[in-house]
């Protein structure tokens, strides 16, 4: 399949900070890559890399064949870029921003206003179209925003964190925003650090730290790379945990982690041992009121990869 996005051993310093440290990131073209990391792992200095905001010290990337460095006009020419805040013009109207941004990439007033009106309908702004931005909620200054990116019909784009600061419903709406994009024939780069965005979204994922790409893969090949799936039991009465600890343990070979809800979860190689385990309860006496077989989510496998939380490094100083 064709790349959209090809990037090699990108690297690039701020004064004694290491953004980058060799990166390396490829999409195929009509597919979502995210790129997930807490905070300071490099993911928006590698996006303004990749749209020729920043150049790097090293290192190549291409962009539907176009070398950023080589060529960085022919590139900004196919991509759309949303940053983590809204950029809109908030004095003027939904249509005058989508308007103004067609007129700068060239096209004729018509052409640009028959733009505006498509994608205003499209991100279902056409009812807001005549207010000015400054009266939108967040979620439609986003949506805004990423029309604003889709103006000049852009092959690829880069989404960095485009839900930050967005409750949980204008998320989804983003996400379906996102689906539709690619439904049309973008190739999308999604940074974010929210784990169930990237599950919801991504075809392939590529997880940076301190500037370095430590995995890259589907979301379920990245679940199956930590420890395949996880078991997890939650008696009815949580004075018989350890009853069910006993049982895991002796059939799993491990001692199971208890959360604060009284979950008791452990890794299992085998499908077998479901079946083998609620056998072994019933006969102990002890009622669950959940026993499920699960992939870990993509928290476990990030807390597996790094060691930490996505949201436990500050900012990186790009």
């Amino acid at each position: 399949m064709t790349m959209a996005i090809e990037a090699e051993g990108l690297t690039k310093r701020f004064g004694t900070t290491q953004a980058l440290a060799g990166v390396d990131l490829h999409a195929r073209e009509g597919t979502v890559l995210g790129v997930l990391g807490p905070n300071g792992a490099g993911k928006t200095t590698a996006v303004r890399v990749l749209a020729t905001l920043v150049q790097p010290d090293s290192g190549s990337a291409r962009i539907a064949g176009r070398d950023v460095l080589a060529d960085p006009a022919a590139v900004r020419s196919l991509i759309g870029l949303t940053g983590q805040y809204a950029s809109v013009d908030e004095d003027l109207t939904g249509t005058q921003n989508l308007l103004l941004i067609g007129q700068l990439l060239g096209l004729r007033t018509r052409e640009a206003r028959a733009r505006a009106v498509e994608l205003l309908e499209w991100f279902d702004l056409t009812e807001a179209a005549a207010r000015t931005a400054k009266t939108y909620s967040g979620g439609m200054r986003r949506r805004l925003d990423l029309a604003a990116s889709l103006v000049g019909r852009p092959s690829v784009i880069f989404l960095d964190e485009p839900t930050t600061g967005l409750d949980p419903a204008k998320r989804e709406e983003m996400w379906d925003v996102v689906r539709r994009v690619v439904a049309d024939g973008a190739t999308v780069l999604l940074t974010t650090q929210y784990l169930e965005e990237a599950d919801a979204l991504a075809d392939d994922i590529t997880v940076i730290d301190r500037g370095r790409v430590i995995a890259h893969d589907t979301p379920d090949g990245l679940k199956h790379h930590v420890g395949g799936q996880r078991l997890r039991v939650r008696p009815v009465d949580p004075a018989r945990a350890g009853d069910v600890a006993r049982l895991l343990t002796e059939l799993t070979g491990g001692a199971p982690a208890v959360s604060d809800r009284g979950d008791l979860t452990c890794r299992v190689a085998d499908d077998a041992l479901l079946p083998e385990l609620t056998t072994r309860l019933q006969r102990a006496g002890v009622p669950v009121s959940e026993l499920s077989l699960h992939l870990p989510s993509l928290d476990e496998v990030f807390l597996t990869l790094t060691g930490r939380p996505t949201d436990e490094i500050p900012l990186e100083a790009a």
